[in-house]
């Protein structure tokens, strides 16, 4: 799941972060691609509008193996 459209869909970084109940900063230190845990998160809160892609978080996993 990528940075951009998360921050889009909830429209901002304060609100992304407010609608997971993190931090503001923990948002701003994600990178393009978001923490894989975030994304399930995300996918089950959006209701599926927006959608964890395992193959974005296949090469991470396996370069880190």
């Amino acid at each position: 799941m990528h940075k951009s459209e998360v921050i889009e869909y909830f429209g901002g970084v304060s609100k992304t972060a407010v609608a997971l109940g993190i931090s503001h900063p923990a948002v701003c230190r994600w990178g393009d691609i978001i923490p894989e845990k975030q994304a399930f998160v995300i996918e089950r809160i959006t209701r599926g509008k927006l959608k964890y892609s395992a193959s974005l978080y296949q090469k991470a996993n396996e370069s880190a193996a």
